[in-house]
């Protein structure tokens, strides 16, 4: 495990201060978790983005033909 030395306002740290206290963990917890979400969202977006280059106009086309063409239900509108 690594130990982080970060400078943050003030304002910042009392709201992590109160949401750790509110959820009942530590604020190094509260933040390793935060930094965890946003890593892993970054890697979704950069997956997704590469899997998109993959893809093709004519494959999408070929997915949607597939289809059928009627009307949603009422709840679906």
């Amino acid at each position: 495990m690594s130990t982080l030395s970060i400078r943050i306002p003030d304002s910042i740290h009392a709201m992590v201060k109160e949401i750790a206290k509110t959820d009942n963990v530590s604020i190094n917890q509260f933040i390793s978790s935060a930094i965890g979400e946003k890593i892993a969202a970054l890697e979704t977006e950069n997956y997704l983005e590469k899997r998109g280059l993959l893809g093709s106009k004519e494959s999408v086309d070929k997915i949607l033909k597939k289809v059928p063409n009627i009307e949603p239900e009422d709840f679906d509108k």
